[in-house]
């Protein structure tokens, strides 16, 4: 393991995105975000929301760009990011977690992609207009319509995510899009039997196809529930890195920084208010990383489990930036 300084060197040095962040945001996070050394995060300003209430969403995140300038910034490409890593701020991906803004209508997808949406998840866990969610008792893959909004969103250059997506459905959108895809935020289904992870196949499957795994540490999902530590997450992503290669794999924690019961009960309700879809009861995140602000000790995590330099910096970041700048690109 490299000594504190060269630690400090590699974290400082580092690169890190974050696939996905779905916290309550306030300034008291933007300097979080910094106090952690991030580089940039897909931070979800859309779940359930459709069309209108999105743009309000986006608005309120037009006066936080506005008035955290020194801490923040909007991202619409990987040289922005790069930039906020030189300028010290943190570069903001704004994402879906679901398809619901776009409503019917295609051409609304150009519309939030010059708003500076980058990432989209087809479904959050249950049917929409596009597919099925992985709660969903019977997944009857990628709508007609879906694959009109796949082409479409391939056309802008912006990522399709299946995290919260059925199988069939990933599947059909692995298939139909002529980009990369992610899973932004997901764990094996290898270490724990739960719904919202994925199969070894379906692992292997989108990242034989040029797709990417962002790994979350959402505890419900990892394999000591509540009780992980740091290095449970480490061994999840050494799980998923043996499968799909390190070149295809990263970071993606689901930070829920500063959310209450009400928010655990609206997103694990069809829609924000019908039937309940899972329990997940209290929730902590593993001992170490509690909270944004403490990434150089998922840092020191990978270089205690013995792993190269350029591979910490790869599942870091770079891996990250390398699938945008595909996905992006138009």
């Amino acid at each position: 393991m490299p000594d504190s300084s060269k630690l400090n060197t590699i974290h400082d040095d580092a690169i890190i995105f974050d696939g996905l962040i779905v916290s309550n945001w306030s300034e008291a996070v933007f300097r979080d975000m910094r106090r952690g050394g991030l580089t940039g995060a897909n931070c979800t300003c859309s779940v359930w929301e459709g069309f209108r209430d999105t743009m309000l969403n986006i608005g309120q995140w037009n006066g936080w760009f506005r008035d955290h300038a020194e801490l923040i910034v909007k991202a619409r490409s990987v040289a922005d990011i790069r930039q906020a890593k030189r300028d010290g701020r943190t570069a903001i991906v704004l994402g879906f977690q679901n398809t619901s803004a776009f409503e019917d209508r295609l051409d609304f997808i150009p519309i939030f992609k010059e708003l500076g949406v980058g990432i989209v998840q087809m479904t959050y866990n249950t049917q929409n207009l596009v597919g099925s969610g992985c709660y969903e008792s019977t997944d009857g893959g990628l709508s007609d319509f879906g694959h009109e909004v796949v082409g479409e969103m391939n056309r802008v250059g912006m990522l399709c995510d299946l995290s919260h997506v059925g199988a069939q459905t990933s599947r059909d959108v692995i298939e139909a899009s002529t980009k990369p895809v992610a899973y932004s935020h997901c764990l094996p289904k290898g270490l724990k039997d739960h719904p919202r992870n994925k199969t070894d196949d379906e692992l292997r499957f989108i990242a034989e196809r040029g797709g990417f795994i962002g790994v979350t540490m959402f505890p419900p999902f990892l394999r000591r529930g509540n009780e992980a530590a740091i290095s449970d997450y480490i061994e999840a992503i050494a799980y998923i890195i043996n499968i799909a290669g390190e070149d295809a794999v990263g970071i993606g924690t689901d930070f829920t920084q500063g959310h209450g019961d009400d928010f655990m009960r609206w997103i694990t309700q069809d829609k924000g208010y019908a039937r309940q879809l899972t329990e997940f009861g209290p929730v902590k995140f593993p001992d170490g990383l509690g909270a944004i602000g403490d990434m150089a000790n998922l840092t020191k995590g990978m270089a205690d489990a013995g792993w190269r330099e350029s591979r910490i910096h790869k599942i870091l970041g770079e891996n990250w930036l390398a699938l945008l700048e595909t996905a992006w690109d138009v």
